[in-house]
């Protein structure tokens, strides 16, 4: 039901907190993840944690301590460097385009907002000024500035793409355009930042995805030849790339190794180099500190005592913590990752009592416990400790959104608590009553069950704070936004509990209800229309990230990052593991200089 259903495991296995050492090998430390990483298609037996916390005799690497004064020198004088090289070049050029670009691929554009706000307001300008003409820009070019343009939420209109149609606004786009590689790659990854309307954006993602799929196959096997400058086997991975992990989709640090490839063998410019430089000792820096993170949030694991008094739930801290560290990664943001940690955690352990211990009786006690806010008598021991833990949560966050932002959030994380538990309990009472429910009324009970309405409640409280009327209107123009990235989850969820997870209606899903209301409809058709919906949710979300909105940049950027990380959850392989969140894991906490 919660955040990742899907990757339900209880793990019997106690932990201890984790230990840094200095010693540990990288083959070691990726052993310990894939171990840790894994999934059971069966609810009824012992089941592997997904991403349980690290075992002692598996400790992690060095932490911010293991960094030398020569490192943290080199870091700020590669830092200073490439601050300087941005802030020379020349605003409104394709050059200026492509910094900003790589410095989004590369992860390392959080050291740069003013400077990237200031390149892409002039572009912006610029654009306005010519009417959002294509003039006689490249097809890479204008694709390029449209794509970062609405990333950083500037509207720039889909219909600028007419010129580049046959005969200059056809009915098709340009077949002379299939031979501009970089230009269909720059098309496709604009073509994700679509909204409701606007069909120019879905015609340019069919063209651009037939055309790139055939020229991935031409240059994956044409032999080792050079095009542009670039091998034709680092541009067909390249292209495959573009086609499976579009930027706008992606978590920047699990793109950001084969864009430094790219970066090196075809972008020549004076930056570049120190642009790569600066990524690997980000890189170092960002796992460092999240290795920290992990060991402090143990040690809050391992005293908080839950997962000795609820045996029965699951024990999964490395992977609660991997939303936070993943949708959250700007280093400033540490106590906040480690803050919002907790009540995933809870998100999870609830999720649980729900699904595997509590009977009916005692469910319908506890969600009007939390909906009174009151832990009765009458409730059963581990509902008790569990709500002694969430209540001291949730006091400890309003306290913090207190002395941080001078509002009290109490009511509304409440409140949140509230809805989840009622949610959790209408789809209890569907299972223990096998009550079949409609698609529609199944998702809108399914979206509130995710707990991302809850996860975004408590991540606005932490970083905006505030229960006045400015920042109320604030979180009501947010709500929508999180109600697509809760769409997203639940149905993408719903993918993979119908394909990978053999749960027999368990939790039902999206796919069996669907099928059941269109009887004719094969399981293939009815995949098709879930992925349909999921483009419309993104198309939703892409619209709410555009100005105006009352909310920070920053939480519009955590929203997304929310949505990216989504399928991340979902790609299981045959041996039901999650290769893509070991090797994303991986990527973040070993150290890349080593």
């Amino acid at each position: 039901m919660a955040l990742s259903r899907a990757c339900f495991s209880c793990s019997q296995q106690q932990f201890p907190p984790v230990r840094l050492s200095r010693s540990i090998s990288r083959s070691n430390f990726q052993n310990s993840i894939s171990r840790s990483i894994g999934h059971d298609k069966c609810r009824d037996a012992p089941y592997q944690a997904v991403a349980s916390s690290p075992k002692e005799s598996s400790p992690l690497p060095n932490g911010l301590d293991n960094f030398t004064d020569c490192f943290e020198s080199l870091h700020a004088r590669t830092l200073r460097e490439v601050r300087h090289l941005v802030g020379k070049v020349e605003k409104g050029s394709l050059e200026s385009l492509l910094m900003a670009d790589a410095l989004q691929r590369l992860g390392i554009d959080y050291h740069f907002e003013e400077e990237m706000q200031s390149l892409l307001r002039e572009q912006f300008f610029i654009s306005t000024f010519d009417g959002h003409r294509a003039s006689n820009n490249s097809l890479h070019e204008v694709a390029l500035c449209f794509r970062l343009l609405r990333q950083e939420g500037y509207y720039v209109p889909a219909d600028i793409f007419e010129d580049f149609k046959k005969n200059n606004g056809g009915c098709a786009f340009d077949p002379k355009l299939s031979k501009d590689v970089f230009g269909l790659m720059s098309l496709h990854e604009a073509s994700h930042l679509g909204t409701h309307g606007e069909g120019v954006l879905d015609e340019a993602a069919d063209f651009t995805r037939t055309a790139l799929s055939g020229l991935a196959d031409k240059f994956l096997y044409v032999g080792n030849n050079h095009i542009n400058g670039m091998s034709s086997q680092l541009l067909g991975e390249l292209v495959r790339n573009t086609l499976s992990n579009p930027i706008h989709k992606s978590l920047p640090r699990f793109t950001s190794k084969s864009f430094e490839v790219y970066l090196k063998g075809h972008y020549h410019y004076e930056w570049t180099g120190a642009f790569r430089e600066l990524a690997i000792l980000d890189a170092d820096l960002t796992a460092s500190i999240n290795q920290t993170e992990i060991q402090q949030i143990s040690k809050w694991w391992s005293d908080l005592g839950l997962a000795n008094e609820l045996k029965f739930a699951r024990d999964q801290l490395l992977k609660w913590y991997f939303w936070p560290m993943a949708v959250l990664r700007d280093p400033k943001f540490s106590q906040e990752r480690m803050d919002m940690t907790k009540p995933i955690t809870m998100v999870y352990i609830i999720d649980d009592i729900f699904d595997v211990r509590g009977t009916l009786d005692e469910l319908t006690l506890f969600a009007e416990a939390i909906t009174r806010w009151e832990c009765v008598e009458e409730l059963p021991d581990y509902m008790k400790t569990c709500f002694r833990a969430l209540g001291g949560i949730t006091n400890e966050i309003c306290l913090k959104a207190y002395k941080k932002h001078g509002g009290n959030p109490t009511d509304l994380l409440r409140k949140s608590w509230a809805n989840l538990c009622d949610a959790f309990l209408v789809e209890k009472r569907w299972f223990t009553s096998r009550h079949s429910p409609s698609a529609d009324e199944y998702l809108n009970i399914a979206i509130v069950s995710t707990g991302v309405h809850l996860a975004m409640a408590h991540s606005f409280a932490l970083l905006c704070g505030g229960t006045n009327k400015q920042s109320l209107q604030a979180l009501n123009s947010f709500t929508g936004m999180s109600a697509s990235i809760a769409k997203i989850l639940r149905l993408w969820d719903d993918l993979g509990s119908a394909k990978d997870e053999n749960q027999e209606g368990h939790d039902g899903s999206y796919v069996d209800y669907y099928m059941k209301e269109n009887p004719s409809c094969s399981l293939e058709g009815a995949r098709d229309h879930v992925k349909e919906m999921i483009s419309d949710s993104w198309k939703s979300l892409n619209r709410e990230c555009l100005f105006p909105h009352q909310f920070p940049p920053y939480m519009a950027k955590a929203s997304l990052n929310t949505a990216r990380m989504i399928p991340l959850m979902y790609e299981y392989d045959e041996n039901h593991r999650l290769p893509r969140i070991e090797e994303y894991m991986k990527s973040l906490l070993l150290k890349r200089s080593a």
